[in-house]
């Protein structure tokens, strides 16, 4: 086997990290917390991030001023909260991507390299949508019963509560951060390791 070949098999095969590690993290700090909250966001579920009962303290917060409720496993199974599509989707998808790779590797053809590398960015950027169209949903779709209701001192409309996607954003008392968890990080990798096989595969035809 070529030396492009091994490495993009191991480009795809790091894709299965995914199933183990969280995708994305959010972390909200304020003063009545002596340790901050953190969300892991997964592709099957949602796990705490620094304390135990993270995410249900956050659903918590979430709900008192409104917001829907998580989809956790234990929400979805009261009934409170439909299925979340994505965390059914997701891991077919990435198990597609790997048995793909792996295909393309075992092919050999530097061109194919590139276009699982294509394919990946796609699918990156329609899932970063997906992650931001959530996120607004479910910071500006309120329930208008909720405990505690602020309204936007400019407009007079009830006040959204849009975690950052990307970054620092205050929410009321709250500080929230946004930010790449380690199975971002090794998609990252592998789709680099796909580029790299590519130019080696280019190199090793010419010789």
């Amino acid at each position: 086997m070529k030396k492009s070949q091994i490495i993009m098999m191991v480009g795809a095969l790091l894709l299965g990290a995914l199933y183990f590690l969280p995708l994305w993290k959010i972390t909200l700090l304020a003063p009545q917390y002596p340790e901050p909250l953190g969300l892991n966001i997964h592709i099957t579920h949602l796990s705490d991030g620094i304390q135990f009962n993270d995410v249900k303290n956050i659903d918590l917060l979430n709900h008192y001023i409104g917001m829907a409720h998580l989809p956790t496993a234990e929400n979805v199974k009261k009934g409170v909260v439909a299925p979340m599509k994505e965390f059914q989707i997701f891991p077919v998808v990435i198990g597609i991507m790997i048995v793909l790779g792996i295909f393309v590797a075992f092919k050999g053809n530097p061109k194919w390299y590139l276009y699982w590398l294509i394919i990946m960015i796609l699918l990156g950027v329609a899932g970063l949508y997906d992650f931001y169209n959530w996120l607004y949903i479910y910071g500006h779709h309120l329930d208008p019963h909720a405990i505690l209701k602020i309204t936007d001192p400019v407009t007079g409309k009830p006040m959204g509560y849009q975690p950052p996607f990307f970054g620092y954003k205050k929410l009321l008392n709250f500080e929230v951060y946004s930010f790449p968890a380690m199975g971002a990080y090794f998609i990252a990798t592998g789709m680099l390791l796909s580029f790299i096989a590519y130019l080696f595969g280019k190199k090793e035809k010419v010789s």
